[in-house]
């Protein structure tokens, strides 16, 4: 079947190629009689834009990269749902890729989105040191924010939430509820994320008198099963801390599912704090306290820094952005409100 062109949408609807071109690509005035025109002459002979020679022509291809640690963490799974949702808004595509956990693997997917003309990148790294050479040469190709986890020492704009600031709520609310001592699950510091939170777990509790025996800190992956490993440790030392304070949600559900299996209540023998408000953590047995990130403003604002980025040149770029919004603390049945 051959392709419909342009010369044929003009001649259904007796127009120039010129006002077809201008009405397809959005630039240039047009009545909305026209545009009318127009678009039902293409829509009926099923015309398609060559995307390929639209690029060419534009310098652009109207997509953007997008590059997250592990895509089969719910966290980044709805992350990914919202930045696709905030670009589609200004008519661009998203091409997806998954790090693996890997600095390597991230690597080579930056590499790759580069040599795929992609327009931007918006990338949450996976390693908070060893990601930094690739996230600055590629940012010195194209424009790049980085979404969530940053790495520093790059001149790349960042927008995430104010992790410490969101600890700060979570030790106020168990100190509330009755918790003298807590403990602290999390991934190895090995990613800015995991570095704030356990950085404001520590200042917030040594603020509030809370003690956190080093036994008490216990550093696997973002995952159900650490949870579970987690949680199994310091029921079978004895003497339970009266707070887990968990870096995630998949963290914390494991952390209560082993409580429940070994028949400590929850919250009334200790009480379970997540972070990031995925959905499995409304759905657990008790319902989880967590940390909710606003992901549709900061994915909203990810896209407006990466439009900014590309409309100034190179010379003309001012200091790099850092925007931290301000998380909200979601108080469920895995806490108390009061002692």
């Amino acid at each position: 079947m051959q392709r419909v062109t342009i010369a044929q949408v003009a001649e259904r609807a007796g127009v120039s190629t010129a006002t077809v071109s201008r009405v397809l690509s959005g630039r240039g005035p047009v009545s909305a009689g026209v545009q009318r025109k127009v678009r039902k002459a293409a829509d009926e002979l099923g015309y398609q834009v060559n995307s390929i020679a639209r690029a060419l022509r534009n310098s652009r291809t109207d997509t953007v990269g997008m590059v997250v640690p592990s895509i089969s963490n719910p966290f980044f799974t709805s992350l990914v749902e919202s930045v696709e949702h905030a670009l589609g808004r200004e008519g661009k595509e998203l091409f997806l890729c998954d790090a693996r956990s890997d600095p390597e693997v991230e690597a080579r997917r930056l590499a790759t989105l580069v040599a795929r003309n992609v327009d931007g990148i918006i990338v949450s790294p996976s390693h908070g040191t060893l990601s930094g050479a690739a996230v600055q040469e590629t940012a010195g190709r194209l424009p790049l924010v980085q979404l969530d986890r940053f790495v520093g020492g790059t001149s790349t704009d960042w927008v995430g939430v104010d992790d410490v600031a969101a600890m700060r709520q979570v030790m106020d609310h168990l100190h509330a509820g009755g918790a003298r001592s807590a403990a602290f699950a999390g991934s190895l510091l090995t990613n800015s994320s995991t570095e704030q939170r356990f950085a404001g777990f520590r200042r917030r509790a040594e603020d509030l008198g809370i003690a956190v025996d080093p036994d008490r800190i216990l550093l696997g992956d973002y995952s159900v099963e650490w949870g579970e490993t987690a949680a199994a440790r310091l029921i079978a030392a004895g003497d339970l801390p009266d707070a887990i304070v968990c870096a995630d949600d998949l963290i914390a559900l494991g952390v209560t599912r082993a409580c429940r299996a070994h028949g400590v209540d929850v919250p009334g023998r200790v009480q379970v704090t997540g972070y990031d408000n995925i959905e499995f953590s409304r759905l657990s047995e008790p319902a989880l306290t967590t940390v909710d990130q606003p992901r549709e403003r900061i994915a909203a604002e990810a896209v407006r820094l990466l439009a900014a980025a590309a409309g100034e040149a190179a010379g003309d770029r001012g200091p790099s952005a850092h925007i931290a919004l301000v998380p909200t603390l979601v108080i469920r049945e895995s806490t108390r409100a009061r002692a």
